[in-house]
């Protein structure tokens, strides 16, 4: 396991830091979410000063549900507020990134300009790709679960006792990044949501934050009606050309094909935006997600990943993505 075995650098970098900013990825959702929250803690623990960075306005339910649980409980600020807060030595100043490793897709690309590389951690289960983020310490576990998984072995690491509350909030991250245990789960991984529920974590909270909109659902539903087999093992859904669909829809439409037989790889695109064209890819194991999503400037892991392309239509995205899948049976 990566972060056991970087465990004394990173503690390095967090005993000499004062003040600590964290960072996750834009379109939160509960991984990046109950990561940075978990973090967040463990650090306020440590008597380390804490700030959590998010820019995002609109947020899936389950991550709204928590901030309005938890509003008031922790120093929130946008990417403006972070120059007011720095600590007076620089060097004293820490920027923990976590759930990507992608400097398109962090909350705020300019937060990094406040903080030097050598004062900067990632740690994440992605791969890295092209746009990959140096830093000062990264942690890259493309075999873990989730970031919650990995925040679960620092709070056994640091023996920190967790409130059932945030204990619940980290296993929901889990539950979402692992598709409820059916994804990329192992016996670490078991163990993590057992860990998480000796501490009182709720499996009856983690279904109140994973609940879904009926409309939403229905909605995906459509999409799964307009999809494309190819070689009987891929399958390629598209949203409708006149709707814009969420980041977190396009990922359950993905981890929803991958339960029907013979399919080793999904792939679902659709706008998320009026000019940006989103695609996300789940796989079984056989295909890479990562390096297929690569040339069209996205990234992940094996088994996960993601991509934006702007200026763009569906039908060119599904050219590109057949075109390249091609070449990888080739």
């Amino acid at each position: 396991m990566k972060l056991i075995e970087k465990k004394k650098e990173f503690k390095k970098k967090i005993t000499k830091s004062k003040t600590i900013f964290i960072m996750a990825h834009k379109d939160l959702d509960l991984d990046a979410l109950g990561s940075s929250i978990g973090l967040y803690f463990i650090l306020e623990k440590l008597n380390k000063n804490c700030f959590l960075i998010i820019n995002d306005t609109k947020h899936e339910s389950g991550v709204t549900k928590v901030l309005q649980e938890l509003e008031g409980c922790l120093n929130i600020i946008k990417s403006n507020q972070i120059e007011e807060n720095l600590y007076i030595r620089d060097k004293k100043n820490l920027l923990i990134i976590l759930d990507t490793n992608k400097k398109e897709l962090v909350q705020a690309g300019d937060a990094l300009d406040y903080f030097e590389i050598e004062n900067t951690i990632i740690l994440d289960h992605h791969d890295l790709g092209e746009t990959s983020l140096e830093a000062g310490l990264r942690i890259i576990d493309n075999e873990i679960s989730s970031t919650c998984e990995m925040i679960t072995n620092l709070i056994e690491i640091y023996n920190i006792e967790l409130d059932p509350y945030y204990s619940t909030l980290i296993l929901s991250g889990i539950v979402l990044d692992t598709n409820n245990f059916t994804l990329k789960t192992n016996s670490e991984t078991y163990y993590a949501a057992y860990y998480l529920s000796s501490m009182g974590a709720s499996t009856k909270k983690v279904q109140y934050l994973l609940k879904q909109d009926l409309k939403d659902y229905i909605e995906r539903q459509k999409v799964i009606t307009n999809v494309d087999i190819l070689d009987k093992r891929i399958a390629i859904a598209k949203g409708s050309p006149y709707m814009i669909y969420r980041r977190e829809d396009l990922a359950k439409i993905a981890d929803t094909l991958l339960f029907f037989n013979d399919i080793e790889a999904s792939f679902v695109i659709a706008k998320s935006t009026s000019n940006t064209i989103a695609i996300s890819g789940r796989s079984m194991g056989k295909y890479n997600i990562a390096s297929i999503l690569s040339p069209l400037g996205g990234g992940g892991s094996n088994l996960s990943g993601a991509a934006r392309i702007t200026d763009s239509t569906i039908s060119k995205v599904e050219t590109k993505l057949k075109t390249i899948l091609k070449k990888e049976d080739e």
